[in-house]
């Protein structure tokens, strides 16, 4: 799909509003990207280089103008157990292969079959991340002291009560600005950014990281990557989503799902973590005025110029702040609504999201998640249209009685619905000749195949002539390529 508008128009249709945006989105990643790289177990300089990288790389090869791409509380999820076992080298590994997989999967125009997962999963998914970061915050708050939960408390109350007042700038970054100055102005002894690991005192270079060229490493390696590649498409999507809903404008999947691999895989080079697309970010991107590439380009580039020459300050940022940020981002994130549609949405839905949500907490895995969730909306759905099958016996008036028996099957026939078809027929009680009318149904499987030639097969058992008529051409040519096995005497 192409976008509404050419490529100057992407870039430079709207610099006043994008690069004021844009500004306003760079001072709110700062926290962001510093919490994330402290759930993942990192220094903060790894999350701020990423942010830096993927916002500037999707910026130019992304699919969707406007939507601003860094390091997220998703993917850094994700990351803990692999850091935590082997170290920092082979998350810069696991960065690169993870942008190599999606971008063979944009290669592959794979990026549509995100519209297989349901809004149920969806909805699960979101609120499992909501569940995880808020989890992730409480080493930092739980045993830290009284000094740690009322500067925690103070930043909350500020977050939440600024924009009553004014909206001009952002009011996470505000409260980290008073809550930092309160803690050097009264010398309050908290654990600051400083003490979580060295920041970034200069810009990023090329590098490759250290790790084996083995099988081994691979074996290590691919099962996070694929993870990472599938949570990082899957909330780039939704965000996506989100943004075209907005903005009413078009968007570029596969291209996206590219942009994406490009960003990861360059930014492993960097000395970066995985990102994607922020859900958060991307919405104050867009209701801030930005609509072009600009946007995250300017949002990128100033995050490194404040962190890279202002890094003495934001050294001394008290991790209460940052977890007063995170509380919001999580409680922002949860979708309230969906437990109050617990009472009205059909049980089956509900289902899918809730086990979504439970099978995520437990494992810490977002992709396990999404995957028993996808799995039961399918089972749930054959279910459905396999009910709508019906397979009727009319009487015939044509010739006398006895001599034919009529069926109708009227519906979709797969492997949920086979055994419904299978039953439905009369094998005590046959006519010389049995007449199956199809033409109100539909052969979508081997199992659908295989079903109705073992019906075949069980009325020639008992001595009739079996004839198929009203066959579609798409179940003709399926039963021709699995082989017909059509029993002696039968017809069609």
């Amino acid at each position: 799909m192409q976008t509404h508008y050419p490529l100057r128009q992407q870039w430079l249709g709207n610099v006043r509003g994008d690069v004021l945006s844009g500004i306003v989105v760079a001072l709110a990643l700062i926290p962001e990207a510093i919490a994330f790289s402290i759930i993942a177990g990192v220094d903060p300089r790894v999350g701020l280089y990423a942010s830096f990288s993927i916002a500037v790389i999707t910026a130019i090869a992304g699919g969707r103008p406007g939507m601003i791409s860094a390091a997220t509380g998703a993917m850094a999820l994700v990351m803990v157990d692999l850091v935590k076992d082997h170290g920092l080298q082979y998350l810069f590994a696991a960065t690169i292969l993870t942008g190599v997989l999606q971008m063979l999967i944009g290669a592959l125009k794979l990026g549509a079959l995100m519209r297989f997962v349901s809004r149920s999963v969806i909805t699960g998914f979101v609120n499992a991340l909501a569940i995880l970061i808020f989890m992730a915050q409480l080493p930092e708050l739980v045993g830290r002291g009284p000094a740690v939960y009322l500067l925690c408390a103070a930043g909350l109350a500020i977050i939440y009560l600024l924009p009553r007042l004014t909206r001009a700038v952002p009011s996470p970054l505000v409260s980290i600005v008073l809550l930092t100055a309160v803690v050097i102005g009264f010398g309050i002894e908290v654990r600051t950014v400083g003490d979580m690991g060295q920041l970034p005192d200069r810009l990023p270079a090329f590098f490759i990281p250290d790790v084996p060229l083995s099988w081994e490493t691979l074996r290590i390696l691919l099962p996070v990557s694929a993870t990472l590649a599938v949570v990082g498409l899957l909330e780039s999507m939704m965000t996506l989503q989100i943004v075209e809903d907005i903005t009413q404008t078009p968007s570029q999947r596969n291209r996206e799902c590219v942009g994406q691999g490009l960003a990861n895989t360059a930014t492993g080079f960097l000395g970066g973590m995985a990102g994607c697309a922020m859900i958060g970010q991307s919405v104050i991107n867009v209701t801030s005025g930005g609509r072009g590439r600009l946007s995250c380009l300017v949002a990128g580039s100033l995050l490194l110029v404040l962190v890279v020459y202002g890094s003495d300050l934001v050294r001394q940022i008290p991790m209460a702040a940052l977890v007063a940020v995170m509380i919001m981002v999580s409680i922002g994130t949860f979708s309230w609504r969906s437990l109050r549609d617990l009472r009205t949405h059909p049980p089956g839905s509900s289902a899918v999201m809730l086990l979504t949500v439970v099978v995520t907490v437990a494992t810490h895995d977002l992709a396990k998640g999404v995957l028993s969730g996808v799995l039961l909306s399918a089972l749930f759905f054959a279910r459905k249209v396999g009910r709508l099958l019906v397979v009727e016996q009319v009487a015939q008036e044509v010739e006398a009685p006895g001599d034919v028996q009529t069926y109708v099957v009227r519906g979709q026939v797969f492997f949920a619905s086979a055994g419904q078809l299978a039953a439905a027929f009369d094998y005590q009680h046959v006519a010389p000749r049995v007449v199956i009318d199809l033409r109100d149904a539909h052969l979508w499987d081997l199992t659908a195949v295989d079903a109705l030639q073992r019906v075949q097969q069980k009325l020639a058992a008992h001595g009739a002539q079996v004839q198929l008529i009203g066959l579609n051409a798409a179940s003709q040519t399926l039963i021709e390529q699995v082989g017909s096995r059509q029993p002696p005497g039968s017809g069609r």
